[in-house]
């Protein structure tokens, strides 16, 4: 065994199959199932890469002093932020996330969301198990044609949200800075400049932007006030990308008149005014699954944990020395 590489499966996962198909035949793989960064340490000091899911909330530089070892770590997930880059950079490690998994589903979800949220679909059940059957529970339903839908981010997951909702003949307007000058032509979709001027005109807005310092509760009591009274909040992207105390208020005033939510700002959710609003529609972070995606998402992170050790390019390098690394 000390010819082959040891690889730190640190969160989540209590079995490997799909990991062990991948690298099996070049390293042994260690599940951690930590909660915790301080429970990795009697696992550093072996490991030459690092395979990352979502349970541990940051690995920074207490861990990565310990793992002299590291040549990378791999975020199994399109966000990267329970990784410090800085301190992963400073001590020579590359760290790699899986940007292009899970697309279909979270595109589904953020619709699924739209249409539960317009056409009452949970109080209609409710009521139906209630007892009643009344079409009234429906009272209130807009017709979808024709409105604004606003996309806060047209990366890979936007613009496969941007298309579902163009679909259901929806007028869909998009923000995102960092989107190159022209992708409205070839989407067929308009674009706003600013996010206030999407807010003021979107019945729907859905955000599907990665979050950083620049946009932590970027959905805030100022921007709710910019945002067409009675529209319909869809967050599938972040949790911290809403001020769910501003949230509140705004379902409290009708301001916003529903939120569906698959990510909160800490998970699991502990908030309980917003577990048990009634024009709050919940799911547990799910949007990114389904069996395919699931499997999708594990295999291309082994396989970027692969490349790593094998001295390979990496496809999907997030901070500046995977840059110099790729070069």
């Amino acid at each position: 065994m000390s010819d082959r590489f040891t690889v730190l499966i640190a969160d989540f996962l209590d079995e490997t199959s799909i990991e062990s198909a991948v690298l099996g035949e070049i390293a042994q793989l260690v599940m951690a199932r930590a909660m915790d960064e301080s429970q990795l340490s009697g696992y550093l000091p072996q490991a030459d890469a690092i395979l990352l899911f979502h349970d541990i909330s940051i690995i920074g530089e207490a861990s990565f002093a310990q793992a002299p070892r590291c040549r990378g770590i791999v975020r199994a997930g399109v966000g990267y932020n329970n990784i410090d880059l800085e301190a992963a950079t400073g001590h020579g490690v590359l760290v790699c996330n899986v940007p292009d998994y899970g697309t279909e589903e979270v595109a589904d979800h953020a619709i699924l969301f739209l249409l539960a949220l317009t056409r009452h679909l949970v109080p209609s059940h409710q009521a139906i198990r209630a007892g009643t059957w009344d079409y009234r529970t429906a009272i209130g339903t807009p017709r979808l044609r024709g409105k604004t839908f606003g996309v806060v981010g047209c990366g890979r997951i936007g613009t496969a949200t941007a298309l579902r909702a163009r679909a259901l003949g929806l007028d869909v307007v998009f923000y995102d800075p960092f989107l190159r000058q022209g992708m409205d032509k070839a989407l067929g979709i308009r674009r706003a400049y600013q996010l206030e001027e999407l807010l003021e005109q979107s019945h729907f807005v859905s955000l599907h932007c990665y979050l950083d310092a620049t946009n932590h509760h970027l959905i805030n009591e100022r921007t709710i006030a910019r945002m067409r009274p009675g529209s319909i909040l869809i967050n599938t992207a972040r949790g911290p990308l809403v001020d769910e105390h501003a949230l509140l208020e705004a379902l409290d005033s009708g301001r916003i008149a529903a939120a569906g939510l698959d990510v909160v700002e800490r998970e699991p959710l502990d908030n309980d005014r917003l577990r048990q609003h009634p024009r709050v529609l919940l799911t547990p972070h799910t949007a990114f699954y389904s069996v395919e995606g699931y499997a999708e998402l594990r295999t291309k992170a082994a396989e970027e944990v692969r490349r790593i050790l094998l001295g390979e390019p990496p496809r999907n390098p997030v901070n500046l020395l995977a840059h110099r690394l790729g070069s």
